[in-house]
């Protein structure tokens, strides 16, 4: 089920083969940079991701703590 996809420690795999933290963290850390994430999946076909990230109006490594730029 796609909906439960994204929620922690939501996992196929076989108990003690992971944690089903993954796509939870993922969804997490683009939700935290203003993005988003969708899943379409077919049997036997594989899943597709597609994942938005918002465009930055700053040079690269603006306001990126160590990075010597502000």
């Amino acid at each position: 089920d796609l909906d439960s996809v994204f929620d922690p420690f939501f996992t196929t795999k076989p108990v003690g083969k992971g944690t089903g933290l993954g796509m939870w963290v993922t969804f997490s850390l683009l939700k935290q940079a203003g993005g988003t994430i969708s899943l379409e999946s077919e049997p036997g076909e594989g899943t597709e991701a597609r994942v938005w990230l918002p465009i930055s109006q700053g040079a690269a490594g603006d306001d990126v703590p160590g990075s010597g730029r502000r």
